[in-house]
């Protein structure tokens, strides 16, 4: 029986991350990266596409344990089980790595006693190739090409192979403790270095709780906000500082459908609202990576400035579909890489320019190139801001004039002013960037507004709605109760909601992104509704809608990228870093706290 997407909980050590289901079976697994390929890709497929199973004996693989949920403020994952002869616990992390990345998984008896049960199915390449298994000084090693897997227990347990897995049957009574180790490194280098999982598994605990005292946030909604920001520092790629959108691919809109990207990028619509919520929360470590990354990533001919990037600012992500792979409940094609990223996207440059204007004035230290970059980007964005583009929402049918991408385009040349105007010793001509507000200014007011219906829509000319458009009152480009941004904000409202939530856009009838099928709620975008609504000054409402956005994250606080209201799950990519910063900046605003940005 295949999990919901909220039955699973995440692991990670700040380079890749897991997803460990209710069942207690690891069903997703990149190594050595979140973009490399998946040895454990049961999400897409089947058990025999890879997967990790620690569970009573007994137990099928569509029963689920008895409770579970995250040690304190960390990302150690505490499984219990209870059967009729005692309780045993599951303890599920991965250490911050020294070199190579490792899964520790201790087995701990709290009652009684309780016969346990390990089913490992190693399947490299995401699911398509089975490894060759050998024992080697008490581990067993799986090889397979450029890829090599050991696996271990402490203290030792009997294992052996059945139907290309390696099991294990142990029993642990109260007190009693087994860990299981699996190292993932090169299999042209040597056997790495052995870690004491009890010992890791303490250092973890403090890293995360060391961690967890740097935010800043004290309002009542504190639990959520930490584990957001948690979930935040999982995404993160810490030799670069690049945050991952998600750490999964292929988690469909629509169960069934086609509306399956791959999200184990980095995203520059992300940009400043990720900033702006790392800022607020205090975490200015995270904040400068990140604008580093951003700086690296953007560098080069702004003609050629993408919308996504690499863990390390790698342009090239050929989009390539995985026919081994059956998909998420059916949903098909699986695809690994994403050919949106040689789609043009305007907003991108406001998104930049906005971000590093953000770090500025929350006062981290400035590099000397960036203002440089900025005017570059500027420079290309004045004679290509009237182009059409694919949009905020990267649709793959014709181009339109967004309303958003125009937005953003002001908000780039607004910036750019602001900042001149506080710093006059920077270089640049205040009055060219005026020139050009204005001008956008005028357009999008002109020919994205629609009088009759007293909103912004979609595109120039188009009848359409987009929740891209709540945007507009944070940007400043209109003030909070101007008529237009007030009946924008309840168009939206009236004509994409869905049981207090926010579609991104229609998709009825001949849908803008070339597209079929349909896709849920959008999360990030009803977080938007009630900062919006916030802004307008209708407080009340929006605390009303984040309560009911709470409701939706699972037993351990998590959140994918859409909701289906109908069905009442969660649908997307799994867990969406644009969800958890909704949830971040929209509590900030609520508690009465300057969002930055």
């Amino acid at each position: 029986m295949t999990q919901r997407i909220e039955d699973y909980a995440l692991i990670g050590d700040l380079q890749t991350a897991a997803l460990v289901g209710r069942n207690g079976s690891v069903d997703w697994l990149c190594l050595p990266r979140f973009d490399s390929g998946a040895c454990f890709a049961a999400l897409l497929g089947d058990e025999d596409n890879g997967h990790w199973r620690i569970a009573p004996e007994g137990t099928a693989a569509s029963d689920t344990c008895t409770r579970r949920g995250y040690a304190g403020d960390s990302l150690v994952l505490e499984t219990y089980w209870e059967t009729p002869t005692g309780t045993v616990k599951v303890i599920d992390f991965m250490p911050m790595r020294d070199k190579s990345p490792d899964v520790m998984r201790i087995v701990e008896g709290v009652s009684g006693s309780v016969g346990m049960s390990s089913v490992l199915r190693l399947r490299f390449d995401f699911g398509s190739i089975v490894p060759w298994m050998r024992r080697s000084h008490g581990h067993r090693v799986a090889v397979a090409g450029p890829d090599s897997v050991w696996l271990r227990s402490d203290p030792p347990v009997k294992t052996w192979g059945e139907q290309f897995s390696t099991c294990s049957s142990f029993t642990v009574a109260e007190g009693e403790q087994v860990a299981f180790v699996l190292t993932w490194h090169p299999s042209h280098s040597p056997r790495p270095k052995l870690i004491d999982p009890y010992k890791a598994l303490k250092h973890t605990l403090k890293d995360w709780a060391k961690w967890a005292e740097t935010c800043t946030y004290q309002g009542k909604h504190r639990d959520a906000v930490l584990r957001s920001l948690i979930t935040l520092k999982a995404l993160t790629y810490r030799p670069t500082g690049g945050i991952v959108a998600a750490p999964t691919t292929s988690l469909p809109e629509e169960i069934g459908g086609v509306r399956n990207w791959d999200y184990r990028y980095c995203w520059l619509r992300d940009a400043t609202l990720t900033l702006g919520a790392l800022l607020a929360a205090g975490y200015l470590e995270e904040a400068a990576a990140w604008r580093d990354w951003l700086l690296r990533a953007v560098a080069g001919d702004p003609a050629d400035l993408q919308i996504m990037y690499g863990l390390a600012g790698e342009r090239r992500l050929p989009e390539t579909e995985l026919p081994w792979l059956a998909g998420y409940e059916g949903s098909r094609p699986v695809r690994t890489g994403n050919a949106a990223v040689r789609q043009l996207q305007l907003d991108v440059y406001g998104e930049v320019i906005d971000s590093l204007r953000l770090a500025r004035d929350a006062g981290l230290t400035d590099k000397p190139h960036a203002w440089n970059l900025q005017l570059s980007l500027l420079g290309f964005l004045e004679s290509t801001w009237r182009e059409p583009d694919e949009g905020l929402w990267e649709i793959r049918g014709e181009r339109q004039h967004f309303v958003h991408s125009k937005v953003m385009a002001w908000v780039a040349a607004d910036r750019a002013v602001t900042s001149l105007e506080s710093d006059p010793s920077l270089p640049g001509d205040p009055d060219r960037w005026r020139a050009m507000r204005d001008a956008v200014h005028a357009e999008v007011c002109e020919k994205g507004y629609d009088p009759v219906r007293n909103t912004f829509t979609q595109s120039y000319g188009s009848k359409a709605l987009d929740a891209a458009t709540l945007l507009m009152v944070r940007t400043g480009f209109l003030p909070p109760d101007d008529p237009r941004i007030v009946g924008t904000v309840d168009a939206i409202r009236a004509e994409l909601g869905s049981d207090g939530l926010v579609r991104r856009y229609s998709t009825e009838g001949a849908s803008v992104d070339g597209l079929p099928g349909e896709e849920g709620a959008f999360i990030v975008c009803t977080f938007w509704l009630a900062d919006a609504l916030l802004r307008t000054g209708r407080a009340a409402e929006a605390e009303e809608i984040f309560e009911r956005l709470l409701e939706l994250r699972n037993d351990v606080g998590l959140l994918a990228e859409e909701y289906d209201t109908v069905a009442g799950r969660q649908l997307g990519n799994y867990p969406q870093a644009f969800s958890h910063i909704g949830l971040v900046n929209t509590a900030m605003a609520l508690a009465g706290e300057k969002a930055a940005g």
